[in-house]
Order: structure tokens, then sequence, then C-alpha cells
């Protein structure tokens, strides 16, 4: 698979990235079998690049990475390239936000028992915390990236003003923000930003969590257990709305002899400024589909058909999935 290079990190990635946050609980039930074999199967097609975080199940997304890839982190560590969060801790029964220098190094040192390895490729502030001055997670990270422990810096959800403050004291490398056919605030600012100063951007949810991959009806539903069962962007007449735009986008995509989430992906890794798009999946079969949509051009005539097919969606706006506050 070709690589490309996320920005100022110089970090030589595969453009499709293994994201992981369905292997912390949020999604329903996690068969870890099925997620160390899905890994697996994605490094043997040739991603190098894996996403994961501390706060996805505390530990147990991470610890599934770093069984899956053990033996490449053995023998291979330079090939394989490791992304992880950081900045979020469990307060009695509610999440909350926490960059400070302390929570960090705590993260770090946790995560870097559960991958089994002795140092993160890539690691990144999970969400802005207003509570720790932006100069003290800097320099917090400058030292643990000075130890060894780290070797580039990026953040995830934070904004342009945010981003800027945070590079005054330690140039942030790489950012990670959501991006997909139904949300595309991004557009106005993030993304000229990251060009102009050559940040690395790796998207997340360019599925739209499920939605953009062609198979959800209006009569799906999910778990209790599964975030999306209490989402706004999977109920209602904004969901089927969003379902009609997405079979259009099956037939625009069938005549290229491609499917809708082939198409969706194609469309974000063609933004001159998006160098990585990350895919979770639990069955390899996706995993190949998702793959497959680097082989998809899209021209400007492409672009603009997406263009008056998406006119008639419902954005999908707001910090979600996550939906901190």
């Amino acid at each position: 698979m070709d690589t490309v290079i996320l920005g100022t990190s110089k970090l030589e990635v595969t453009p499709i990235a293994f994201g992981t946050w369905q292997y912390g609980g949020d999604w329903g039930p996690v068969d870890e079998g099925a997620a160390v074999t899905a890994i697996k199967r994605a490094w043997d097609a040739g991603i190098n690049f894996f996403d994961t975080a501390q706060a996805y199940g505390f530990g147990r997304a991470e610890g599934i990475v770093g069984r899956a890839l053990a033996d490449e982190l053995a023998h291979n560590r330079e090939g394989v390239v490791l992304a992880t969060k950081g900045g979020l801790r469990m307060a009695g029964e509610r999440l909350v936000r926490d960059s400070s220098p302390e929570w960090l190094r705590r993260g770090v040192e946790s995560s870097l028992e559960a991958l089994r390895t002795d140092h993160i490729d890539l690691y990144q502030v999970h969400w802005p915390d207003p509570a720790t001055p932006l100069v003290e997670t800097a320099e917090a990270l400058r030292e643990l990236r000075d130890e060894g422990l780290i070797g580039h810096v990026g953040v995830s959800n934070y904004s342009v003003d945010q981003i800027a403050e945070f590079s005054r004291a330690l140039a942030v490398e790489t950012v990670q923000p959501p991006y997909h056919l139904f949300r595309r605030d991004i557009e106005a600012d993030l993304l000229p930003y990251a060009q102009d100063h050559d940040t690395g951007v790796l998207v997340y949810g360019p599925l739209a969590h499920g939605l953009l991959g062609g198979t959800m009806t209006a009569a799906t539903t999910f778990p209790d257990d599964d975030w999306r069962s209490h989402h706004p962007a999977f109920t209602g007449a904004g969901f089927r709305a969003n379902l009609a735009a997405v079979d259009a986008l099956a037939l625009m995509a069938a005549r290229r002899g491609a499917t809708a989430g082939q198409l969706a992906l194609a469309w974000v890794l063609g933004h001159p400024a998006v160098q990585v798009a990350i895919v979770g999946s639990r069955h390899p079969d996706h995993l190949a589909e998702s793959i497959g949509a680097l082989d998809l051009r899209l021209d400007d005539a492409d672009r603009a058909e997406i263009e008056r097919i998406m006119a008639t969606a419902q954005p999908i706006g707001g910090p979600a999935p996550e939906a901190m506050t």
C-alpha cells in the first residue's frame, strides 16, 4: 500500500488508519478475539497506522492493539506507527477532560504498558481541557517527547484558535477532527489552517459512523449500549433524509464499480488537506472494502454530482459523537 507523509511529523503512514474506538465498549459488546484478528488482517493488508486512545475502555482498546501487534512491535517496531490519545479520565461515573501534566504523564505510562511498547509514535490530546492552560499541556508533552516516551504531538477536537495558542509553546504536528459528507464544518477554517501550516490531518468518522456504509435502513436500530441508539443523527426525519442521500450515493458509486462507503472515503481523502482517514472495522470484509477506496479517483464532475446529492441531506453538527461538554 502506498504511504503518505503526515504533515510536519514526517511520519510515513498509510492513508487508511485502523481505528479502535469500537473496542472500548461504546459500540456494544466486544469480541476481543475477533478484534485481534481484524487488527492482524489490517497489518497483513498493508496498513501500518493504528489509532487508539486511553479512554477507549481505559486500556481495553490499547491492550487489544498491543496483543494483536505483539510480534510486529517486538521484531519490526519501526514498521508500525502507533497513535493514541490522552487527556480524559473518569470522575466517578463521569468522563471528564484532564490535560494536566500529572494526568498526561500517568496516561502515557498506562498507554505504553497496554500497547506493549517503549514509545508512542504520535500522542494526541483527545479534547481541549478548559481547566488546564494550553501552555502547561504543551510543556508537559515536550518533556515526554524529550524523554523519548512519545515521538510526535497532535491534538484532536481542537479549534483553530486553540491549535494556534498551543503551537506557540509546542508545534502541533497533527490534528484529528471529525469529517465526513454530513459534517463539513472544518472546511471553513481548520483544513485551510492545516494546509497553510503543513499540519498533518487524520480524520475520524469518515463513514459517518456507519451511516455512509450503505447498509442502514429506516428500520435500523442499535443496542442500548451503542452510543448511536440515543444520538439524533440516527433517528427521525433527518436520519431518513440522510439515508435517501446515501442511496443516491450508492447508485452513483455502482456506476463506478464501487460502494457508497468507498465513494465517501475517496471523497474525504480527495481533500488536499487530508492525508489519512481512520476506519474502524469489526469484520475483515469491511476493512477490505475500505482499502478498495484507495483505487477510486474522483474528478471535478464526480465531486459536483456528490454536491448535488448532498444538497438534500441534513448536516450532522455539534461535538458528537462523544458529546463532551
